[in-house]
């Protein structure tokens, strides 16, 4: 339900719930080589998107799934890192949110990216039935670009979703 700025109706642009959080990475952060545990760095992945779909629906909203996430570049002790997250697709009761994390050297403030991740969180009620979320307005040419993508990807989730767990061992 991503839908063109001039027709707003109580939907919100990816601009406006946007998050971006900073985490300095300590030594209880991190494994004995000391880089941050990968579980930390999805939790930070979750809490982003988390506050993302919360800012839009102003609803409840829970996690439904997490794309694959790769690790690209490990976050060293004594580094900062850096969590932004924003909306990319709406459907009903549903949304997508992209997270990315980069690394930031506290001395040369040199950045790298770490890693990307796609999260789908329904919007719910105190009973925890789905509910509607407003549409996302698309404001500029990359939101509606990255709106296809999600498309696209949100199909590919379907389809896998679909498959019985015999044609999943086949692959």
């Amino acid at each position: 339900m991503c839908t063109p700025r001039s027709s707003k109706q109580g939907g919100k642009s990816p601009r406006e719930t946007r998050v971006e959080m900073v985490e300095l990475v300590l030594p209880n952060d991190a494994n004995t080589m000391g880089n941050v545990l990968g579980g930390r760095v999805l939790h930070w992945i979750d809490m982003a998107a988390a506050i993302v779909a919360h800012r839009h629906c102003r609803s409840e909203a829970v996690t439904a799934s997490m794309d694959e996430v790769s690790f690209l570049a490990p976050i060293r002790v004594g580094q900062m890192a850096l969590i932004a997250a924003r909306m990319t697709y709406v459907g009903r009761t549903s949304m997508e949110i992209r997270v990315d994390v980069q690394s930031e050297d506290l001395l040369s403030g040199e950045r790298r990216q770490t890693s990307t991740a796609y999260l789908t969180f329904v919007a719910v009620d105190k009973s925890g039935h789905p509910v509607p979320v407003p549409p996302l307005i698309l404001e500029t040419e990359d939101e509606k670009r990255e709106a296809r993508a999600a498309e696209a990807r949100r199909a590919e989730r379907l389809e896998e979703h679909d498959r019985t767990p015999r044609e999943m061992e086949q692959r």
